[in-house]
């Protein structure tokens, strides 16, 4: 049966057991013609290792019971047969001495040699696959999920496999498959994938072809997304080029790499390996280049890679302030500020040389004018709070700083006015601060966050308050404040979750000067919880305890 190649419709009416038969006749011919050659030897010698290993291979894929059912084995036997086919004109142009040129056959017979590699490749690959025994499923599974389905899984399996061997054209026609398939049935796909096909689809990363690199790289970024293989792709070592894919790819190219380190970034060790492999650099020039979707996923990386303290001075080194601060003052989409504001956030919390970096270039300004936005704001808050205690009371005022923290106590969500909160208590050591606080609106609003559900916002609410009432006039308003006992009082409740107590018991202590709240005080039951506080020896509760008893036993004598 001898193959004729311009005959395909010959071709494909032969079985996988013809095909079969066709190469293993072949091998014996080409061997026999390529030890008969004299000329490059040192090529032929390599030729010949590797149609030795031939037979077994084809043993190996014949030997499985569903060999004949599997289209794959079919087409690999083909591309078998034509290499040996080629490997026996080459063998007689050599013992004729008829060919164009020294250099020319070298060139041919390194092509052959390619040619056998990846043939021996892509037996092993598909022998170790799985995709032999796809030609059992439907046997094994008919009664449980239905003939469709089972012939869509295999389908999709075939298409994963084909990523695996063959030639970059064919693995080319089978990734434009595979997408369209991800795009009617991603579930699907993400349930029949491997780890193999993860590889594949990593190594074609690197591929010498933009449009493969292209439509390679958009089939990962939906895999990243998913959030179902993260660990294979940054295993099978997808950070690499996809950091390249960043510098120096296509619009699409960098739009799809960039959202897909997004996504991986969100784990810590995948963002030190992104640090690592220099991904730094290509992001922050992103930020400052890129498209709007480019532009709010490289922000985002960075933002999550700033979650990492020990590679902060990195990050630094590469220049990521100024440039977040530049997004944060004319980011293209709102996303891009309020990452920008969350690095900023990061950057700040525990390094003085980065706050100092930051307040350099304006940053608190920036900060300030984007809580005028209608983004979030606490991240922006909460990088302010990291600030304001390296610059004096006058620059704060300037800025306006405290209209923007009355402003976030308002209508702020209840993060954004902890982090204010925790803003005040930073920049309320003075005298003269205290009071431009108080005047500027804020008790009232301190001791309604004193009602939150978060143990957090009660703490740092009921310190703000402890160290604002020690001015004589804001103790007037807190006075004044008909919510601010009995608030005060609940938070007196001794149990360990309660991390406001102490600051309770400080700020009614500066109240029970006031016989009206010292009743008050009492009605609410604050001597019951401070017989238990003062047992727990904290601060300040055993005097308190004794003034209000004292209080409570002039009341009964006067009522005599």
């Amino acid at each position: 049966m001898e193959e004729d190649g311009g005959n395909e419709v010959m071709a494909d009416a032969r079985s996988t057991e013809d095909w079969l038969l066709h190469a293993r006749e072949l091998v014996p011919a080409a061997l026999d013609k390529a030890k008969e050659v004299k000329g490059f030897p040192g090529r032929w010698k390599m030729i010949i290792a590797k149609l030795e290993q031939i037979p077994s291979r084809l043993s190996d894929l014949s030997s499985h019971p569903c060999f004949s059912k599997i289209t794959l084995c079919k087409e690999q036997l083909q591309a078998v047969s034509k290499t040996l086919k080629d490997a026996v004109e080459l063998a007689e142009l050599c013992l004729k001495e008829k060919y164009e040129g020294k250099l020319r056959m070298q060139s041919e017979l390194d092509a052959l040699s390619g040619k056998l590699d990846l043939n021996l490749r892509d037996c092993g690959i598909l022998i170790k696959t799985g995709m032999l025994g796809e030609a059992t499923l439907p046997l094994a599974v008919m009664g449980r999920v239905g003939e469709p389905d089972v012939a869509i899984n295999s389908n999709i399996r075939e298409l994963l496999a084909r990523l695996q061997i063959g030639h970059l054209e064919s693995k080319q026609r089978a990734l434009d498959s595979l997408a369209e398939v991800m795009k009617e049935d991603e579930k699907t796909v993400l349930a029949v994938l491997g780890r193999s096909n993860v590889s594949a689809l990593v190594q074609l990363l690197t591929a010498t072809s933009p449009r493969i690199r292209e439509k390679t790289v958009t089939l990962i970024c939906s895999l990243a997304e998913s959030g179902c293989c993260e660990n294979w792709l940054v295993s099978e070592g997808v950070l690499p080029p996809l950091i390249r894919l960043v510098e120096s790819g296509g619009a699409v190219g960098k739009e799809k790499a960039t959202i897909s380190l997004q996504r991986l970034s969100m784990s810590e060790e995948t963002t030190r390996a992104i640090v690592g492999h220099g991904g730094v650099r290509p992001l922050i020039e992103l930020c400052q280049t890129g498209d709007s979707v480019s532009q709010a996923a490289a922000s985002c990386t960075l933002k999550n890679i700033s979650a990492v303290p020990e590679v902060r001075q990195t990050l630094a080194e590469e220049g990521i302030v100024r440039v977040m601060i530049n997004l944060l003052n004319c980011g293209i989409l709102l996303g891009s500020k309020e990452y920008a504001a969350e690095c900023l956030q990061n950057l700040t919390t525990s390094n003085d040389n980065l706050r100092w970096s930051v307040i350099s270039e304006g940053g608190i300004r920036s900060l300030l004018a984007y809580l005028d936005s209608p983004l979030p704001q606490e991240s922006a808050v909460g990088a302010l709070r990291n600030l304001v205690g390296a610059v004096s009371v006058e620059v704060l005022v300037t800025l306006g700083f405290l209209p923007r923290l009355v402003h976030v106590l308002k209508s702020g969500s209840l993060g954004a006015q902890q982090a204010a909160v925790s803003a005040i208590c930073r920049v309320s050591s003075s005298t003269e601060m205290k009071k431009m606080v108080g005047e500027a609106g804020c008790i009232p609003l301190l001791v309604k966050i004193l009602e939150a559900k978060s143990n957090n916002a009660r703490e740092v609410s009921a310190q703000a308050i402890a160290s604002l009432i020690v001015l004589p006039q804001n103790c007037r308003e807190v006075k004044k404040d008909d919510k601010s006992v009995p608030n005060l009082v609940q938070l007196l409740d001794p149990s360990p979750q309660n991390t406001a107590k102490k600051y309770a018991v400080s700020c009614l202590a500066c109240l029970s000067s006031s016989k009206k709240r010292k009743k008050l005080m009492i009605s609410y039951g604050a001597i019951g919880y401070l017989k238990k506080l003062t047992e727990m020896d904290i601060p300040g509760a055993k005097k308190l305890l004794e003034r209000l008893e004292r209080g409570k036993l002039r009341s009964l004598f006067s009522k005599k």
